[in-house]
């Protein structure tokens, strides 16, 4: 048994890359290859869920709408920003980034790891972090279920630059 998410490095211990160009490349290809997998993968909703002045009844939402396993849907706009909650079973999402905007996660249940270049961020409820724009990075859910609110400007796309 697993005792902690770095045991599920996404490459051996021993492999490493000394090229900055190496890696470089090879993390482009990975978000080619990635981004290219079937669309069924995901199941992201950008529309606004809620508008202002409309409680959010987390728990009900996610009981009555979650019909996927890696489930992302804009709950309400703030100024130029929007609150996303994402629902993920075990896995993970594509190695990803932003070029022009920064991408703010926070976990509420179960657990994520946000795997990046050089180390993996893990997260437990109650626990965030922020991605800087620009940093490649592929987050994963650890466990059955992983639930988590993202903030991010309104104009990002979820699945990468």
């Amino acid at each position: 048994m697993l005792t902690t998410v770095s045991e599920l490095r996404p490459y051996p211990a021993y492999y490493t890359i000394s090229s900055t160009t190496t890696t470089q490349w090879l993390n482009s290809y990975i978000c080619e290859m990635d981004n290219a997998m079937d669309s069924n993968k995901y199941n992201i909703h950008l529309d606004v869920k809620f508008d202002h002045q409309e409680r959010i009844d987390l728990p009900e939402f996610i009981k009555n709408e979650v019909n996927h396993h890696w489930f992302n849907q804009t709950l309400t706009k703030v100024n130029d920003s929007v609150v996303r909650v994402g629902v993920f079973e075990e896995g993970d999402f594509h190695w990803h980034k932003h070029d022009n905007d920064d991408e703010f996660f926070f976990v509420l249940e179960g657990m994520l790891a946000i795997d990046l270049e050089d180390k993996t961020i893990e997260l437990l409820p109650l626990q965030g972090t922020t991605i800087t724009k620009g940093v490649m990075h592929r987050p994963r859910a650890i466990g059955p279920k992983t639930v988590v609110l993202m903030v991010e400007t309104a104009s990002i796309v979820p699945t990468g630059d």
